[in-house]
């Protein structure tokens, strides 16, 4: 399967079209009232539109209520709901019976030991997102630029796609997926010029180093 890029946090028209131009599989919109990257439900609906069917959209949510998930479900309309937070097998399994719509669940990673729920989730979720472990201090769950020991998921396999995000950016993405043997990368915070402002060109270059280190391990093979 060909490497799955998907950015995270689009606020812009600028950044939507870019994101489609560049070739991303998925656009990840933030429905996360402590994110600068927190959309209104009219500017949800405006770039869902304008995304609708060109690329997969997410919806990403932190232990939502149900009035939060219906609220992004009627903004977006998304193709996923990506869950952000502490939400437990027996929520995602309520949450996708709910809405009829593909979880990814997002895992905090820092140590070996983060990796025990995953046979849980792995039942009850769609996709996998192995992020960093956010700091004792932070608000929300994630986009703040930081990753986390790579190597930690090198050899290992799981029974869903997954992706791995925290931290990546332009410079580092292709080293990362040659550390992890990740199949797909999520990027937020490494594609922009301040919280929440995503850059195209950031957006371009991310996309293509990622590609680029896919094929350069096929190339070895």
């Amino acid at each position: 399967m060909a490497l799955q890029v998907k950015i995270c946090g689009i606020t812009s028209a600028d950044a939507a079209d870019a994101a489609l131009r560049a070739g991303a599989d998925f656009a990840g919109l933030v429905f996360h009232r402590n994110s600068p990257r927190n959309l209104s439900r009219e500017r949800a609906a405006e770039l869902a539109q304008r995304m609708r069917g060109r690329i997969r959209l997410v919806a990403l949510l932190s232990e939502p209520n149900d009035d939060d998930i219906a609220a992004a479900m009627a903004a977006a309309n998304p193709d996923f709901i990506q869950l952000h937070g502490r939400e437990s097998p027996e929520r995602v399994a309520a949450i996708k019976t709910r809405t009829g719509k593909e979880i990814i669940k997002v895992v905090a990673i820092a140590e070996a030991a983060d990796f025990a729920p995953v046979p849980s989730y792995e039942n009850v979720a769609d996709m996998l997102l192995f992020d960093a472990r956010p700091p004792q201090s932070a608000t929300r769950e994630g986009g703040h630029g930081a990753p986390f020991d790579w190597q930690l998921l090198r050899g290992r396999t799981f029974r869903r796609p997954w992706l791995l995000a925290g931290g990546l950016n332009p410079e580092n993405v292709a080293r990362a997926i040659r550390t992890s043997e990740a199949p797909g990368v999520d990027v937020s915070s490494g594609v922009e010029t301040a919280p929440g402002v995503k850059d195209p060109h950031l957006i371009r270059s991310f996309i293509a180093n990622a590609r680029s280190a896919t094929f350069a391990e096929q190339d070895r093979t």
